[in-house]
């Protein structure tokens, strides 16, 4: 935020800057128009700094600052550039922030051009906003945060802030109903994203319900502000009143309904933590299955253990953390919860005392924290959330992959030390890992990746997470040196003993290239390609490192996934099943490769690709060494040099390749 002296006095200047550039001459103009832009970049750190720059973009514009360069004719401008503009850094990013301004100017009649009409001009700000909801609602890809420096981030981000407050987004309803449906077949834990847009939807665009575009964004928008007809129109505490009114039938149609909302898109509305309360209250216990949406087997479940989940529930879930219901029905549909050791797990944990920085950290990531609802009651329902849905974890804009994937792995096969992991974190701030026979603490280390934690992350993350990522990096750094990648040692400590002892990297350390990627290649079809390892399917998840690509297939840095499982997918062709814990399973790799998250088999939280393409960013994963070597002649040389041909094209421009052949 700028106070109003410092608001006065930057606008001063800039207004001082833009006369220089005026009367400058073709010797000094360079330098004056320098001066410029980077007074410009400075007032792009907030909001109200951008809305000093859009005041003056008309003298901007009258001054020359786009003259003799490729923004010089708006109506020649290319909605499809501007992403990676604005990702390329001061002063190309400045101004294009500047271009969208005039635009913008434009669009609302402030700015007149012969270039270019209003219409014209607000269709191409509406284009470029779905085109980069990532600066929208602040939630970068992975690529984007490799790129871009916390400063050209945060500039962006106040740009897309200030368009999308004053711009109709009335033509792009399409594709926000296809975004939000995307991101919601994930299934993600923090669900921030979609209800920012659902939000925005409400906000700036008006819907009809008899026009078929509209009624997906309407179907969004129901399920937070009203799932059943009975929500519709009144406040949290009149649905209260009214639930009382209601005989045990109607109580039954309207928990059907509350149910069937919540499954749609996995989006839990504030009435839900109402009724569910309502229902264990008032021991309408036979309705609580219906209300979660449970299979026969769930139901079954929540029978068997009606005394414990009720008092679980009215314990832990408030219409200011409802959000963790949809996990608390997964928890019942995946079995997490029939676990003796799960269940004294939350038992526990519902009666610690918070240490207060980890407290502040929860906090914290709870974007609007209510009194009404306690620290603790925040990370149970995160941990619900969590044990629910193990592939919604994402790593937030955090280089804490590892992390996000080793909570996803507990969540799945190692519950009651992942409880007993939140625990410990939770009440000491302070966790210790065995590696190789000496304690490592984290309280005792140096520093991890993270210099600043982004707080868009579940409670549990924020908990467990900076903990996690500095003894993951001191495993790192005491297994380094072997002349070997260092995951081999670092993987089975961090994760857990199911992780399997044999291991391939395709970068040699000794002479810092590929070597024998030929092999490399043939272990890992041996390792999970069914037609070559006897019909086996993988057990645990499996940490692979990958190359992270652009868009046009370069080489931008290493990324770690999971890959789940290896199946058929609905056309007959094989694919590779994976965690991408980077909160976004969609991707341009180049090449043509784009992970799906929808469409091709997945279930939510998985990304897919067909698995020669997965194989091909594929640069480090474990194996059963002691049967791959039975396995490996079986490749086809067709299949290797289809991998090695995409692989050689993209990352591999950055290694020399070696053939010399190496013992897997």
């Amino acid at each position: 935020m700028m106070d109003s002296t410092l608001t006065e006095s930057s606008s001063q200047k800039l207004k001082e800057l833009i006369q220089e550039l005026l009367e400058s001459t073709p010797l000094t103009r360079q330098d004056k128009a320098h001066r410029l832009m980077g007074q410009v970049d400075v007032l792009t750190d907030s909001v109200e700094g951008i809305a000093i720059v859009y005041k003056s973009i008309g003298e901007l514009s009258e001054a020359g600052i786009f003259e003799e360069s490729p923004w010089a004719d708006p109506s020649k401008l290319v909605g499809g550039l501007v992403n990676g503009t604005l990702k390329s850094g001061h002063p190309n990013s400045t101004i294009e922030l500047l271009s969208e301004l005039r635009l913008l100017s434009i669009a609302k009649g402030d700015y007149k051009t012969n270039l270019i009409n209003a219409k014209e001009a607000e269709n191409f700000i509406q284009e470029v906003i779905v085109s980069n909801l990532e600066f929208v609602f602040n939630e970068p890809v992975e690529e984007t945060r490799l790129i871009m420096s916390e400063h050209e981030l945060k500039k962006v981000h106040n740009l897309f802030n200030f368009l999308s407050g004053h711009i109709h987004l009335d033509d792009v309803k399409g594709t926000l109903a296809e975004e939000l449906t995307l991101i919601c077949e994930q299934r993600p834990v923090v669900t921030e994203k979609q209800r920012k847009i659902i939000a925005l939807v409400k906000e700036k665009i008006e819907l009809n319900p008899e026009r078929e575009g509209d009624k997906k964004l309407l179907s969004f928008q129901r399920c937070i502000y009203r799932p059943t007809d009975n929500t519709a129109n009144k406040s949290v505490t009149e649905y209260q009143a009214l639930l009382e009114k209601l005989n045990n039938t109607e109580l039954y149609v309207e928990a059907q309904e509350m149910g069937q909302s919540m499954l749609e898109y996995g989006l839990v509305s504030q009435y839900h933590a109402v009724l569910l309360k309502f229902l264990i209250e008032n021991e309408h216990f036979q309705t609580v299955p219906v209300a979660l949406g449970l299979t026969p087997v769930g139901e079954t479940r929540w029978n068997e253990l009606t005394d414990y989940l009720s008092d679980l529930i009215l314990k832990t879930i408030h219409i200011y953390n409802a959000q963790c219901i949809y996990g608390l029905a997964k928890m019942l549909e995946n079995g997490t919860i029939a676990r003796e050791a799960v269940r004294s797990g939350l038992s526990n944990l519902s009666t610690i005392k918070i240490n207060s920085q980890v407290e502040e950290r929860i906090l914290k990531s709870t974007k609007n924290p209510h009194q009404a609802v306690s620290a603790r009651q925040y990370l149970m329902g995160a941990l619900f959330r969590i044990l629910g849905q193990p592939l919604g974890v994402g790593q937030g804009n955090n280089p804490t992959c590892q992390s996000a994937r080793g909570i996803s792995m507990w969540s799945q096969h190692a519950p009651a030390k992942l409880i007993n992991m939140v625990q410990t974190a939770a009440v000491t701030n302070d966790l210790s890992f065995r590696f190789e026979g000496q304690e490592i603490k984290a309280s005792v280390t140096g520093q991890g990746l993270v210099q600043n934690l982004d707080y868009n992350l579940d409670a549990v993350s924020v908990t467990l997470v900076p903990m996690l990522d500095r003894i993951y990096n001191e495993m790192m750094v005491r297994a380094s040196g072997r002349a070997e990648d260092p995951h081999k040692w670092v993987n089975p400590a961090l994760y857990g003993q199911w992780i399997q002892i044999g291991f391939a990297s395709a970068y040699d350390y000794f002479s810092n290239a590929i070597v024998d990627f030929d092999g490399f290649v043939r272990v890992f079809y041996a390792m999970c390609h069914p037609d070559f390892n006897g019909g086996h399917r993988l057990i645990y998840p499996n940490p692979v490192g990958i190359f992270i690509t652009s868009s046009k297939g370069d080489m931008l840095g290493f990324h770690a996934v999971s890959l789940l499982r290896v199946d058929k997918d609905p056309g007959g062709k094989f694919r590779a099943y994976f965690l991408n814990p980077n909160n976004e399973g969609r991707q341009d790799w180049g090449q043509g490769i784009k992970p799906s998250v929808f469409g091709n088999g997945e279930v939510h939280g998985e990304s897919s690709l067909p698995l020669h393409e997965f194989a091909a960013r594929t640069y480090a994963f474990h194996f059963n060494d002691l049967e791959a070597e039975n396995m490996v002649d079986n490749i086809p040389a067709a299949e290797v040099e289809k991998v090695k041909k995409l692989a050689k094209e993209s990352w591999g421009k950055s290694y020399t390749w070696l053939e010399t052949k190496k013992k897997w």
